[in-house]
């Protein structure tokens, strides 16, 4: 039986974007470490390249003040001129001439944050700059070269932009995908899960049949480093073998009670992955692989809300049972079966309610209470097979 501690844990650790309403807003696995350096810019009232006109010891000690000179304004020129002398505070080494990204708002009084940049980071900022407005795909065009940057600085910025990238702009730069290098990164042991999930999103793009033996290879391991970053690795998996892809999920993740929760709770999120935005496999498919889950009482209701959505409208019998089956370890299934009973078009599905009514009134008056009812998640159609 998984406890509610695990539910609650894995959950907050696979999540990531799967957040509700976050498909269309966001690469599908990634989740970005902070904001971008276009994002801040965005917000900023003024953003420019400063040189430091003190050094440690002449700077003020107590405050951390340190006078800086603008070289270049990058946004703001209506607040602020180069040449001007502006005071920023910054604790961190400093040596005059060292050049800084000053962040400022409240053009009144402003106060401004600092960013130390070398002269390649300065660059990039530039580049940054000129491209913001720019359509996404081709920023994405710049950002890519700067994945595995040496200066880490760079290439977070660089991982946090496809992070928040929506998938079918990502899918856009499919011609510039180094197919080679991706796998490279993808075997690399030491590579970090969040990374391994956009290069695992990006093979996906770019990959083909031929990556399918070293995928299924890495599925079936029981090495940590081989499936780290697991429900991308299951969505690029489906998304090179289609629907021929599914046997083994079902076998490795879904069908088998063996399985841990984390390993199903991925892939999970993997078919509602494909469900919701993947476009290469139907959703007549995919519910049949959730319906695995149902006979897992203490998991089902990861996947009730999904076959709602995705109307799958076969399960009425199943899922009343589930609620009439449910005792104090996994009563959790109730609100949700409820609920897909209420979005259920079919007669059985009221008369289903009535009677669970008279032997859990407070479950289904929660569902009725507290929870909207399911509404239909837009049809993706395959595109390839």
């Amino acid at each position: 039986m998984v406890s509610l501690k695990t539910r609650v844990l894995v959950g907050l650790m696979l999540l990531g974007t799967f957040l509700s309403g976050a498909w269309a807003v966001a690469c599908p696995f990634c989740s970005a470490i902070s904001q971008t350096l276009r994002q801040e810019m965005e917000v900023m009232d003024a953003v420019v390249v400063a040189t430091a006109l003190q050094s440690d010891q002449t700077r003020n000690a107590d405050t951390g003040e340190i006078k800086m000179r603008i070289e270049t304004v990058l946004k703001g020129g209506e607040h602020v001129e180069a040449g001007q002398t502006v005071t920023a505070v910054y604790f961190g080494d400093v040596a005059k001439g060292r050049r800084f990204m000053l962040s400022g708002v409240d053009p009144r009084d402003m106060q401004w944050s600092c960013l130390p940049l070398t002269p390649r980071s300065e660059k990039y900022l530039e580049n940054v700059t000129r491209l913001a407005d720019e359509e996404p795909s081709k920023r994405l065009l710049f950002y890519y070269q700067y994945l595995q940057d040496e200066d880490s600085m760079l290439s977070r910025d660089a991982y946090d932009e496809f992070a928040v990238a929506p998938y079918d702009v990502v899918k856009k730069i499919e011609d510039a995908l180094e197919h080679d290098t991706l796998v490279s990164w993808i075997q690399d042991p030491e590579m970090s899960p969040d990374r391994k999930r956009l290069y695992l999103t990006l093979l996906g793009i770019c990959g083909g049949e031929d990556d399918l033996p070293m995928l299924e290879s890495k599925l079936r391991s029981t090495k940590k480093s081989d499936r780290s970053g697991l429900d991308a690795l299951i969505a690029c998996y489906l998304t090179l073998a289609g629907e021929e892809g599914l046997p083994l999920i079902d076998e490795l993740f879904l069908e088998n009670k063996q399985a841990s929760y984390a390993d199903t709770y991925a892939a999970i999120m993997a078919i509602r992955f494909h469900g919701s935005e993947g476009g290469v496999v139907a959703r007549s498919a995919l519910v049949q692989s959730l319906h695995h889950i149902l006979e897992r009482p203490d998991l089902a209701d990861l996947v009730i809300p999904d076959l709602a959505r995705w109307q799958d409208w076969s399960q009425v019998d199943r899922i009343k049972q589930l609620f009439l089956n449910a005792d104090a370890d996994n009563n959790w299934v109730r609100v949700p079966a409820v609920n897909y009973l209420r979005a259920c078009p079919k007669p059985e599905a009221a008369e289903a309610i009535k009677e669970l009514e008279k032997v859990d009134p407070d479950s289904v008056r929660r569902a009725n209470t507290f929870f909207a009812v399911p509404k239909p998640s837009v049809d993706v159609q395959p595109v390839k097979q």
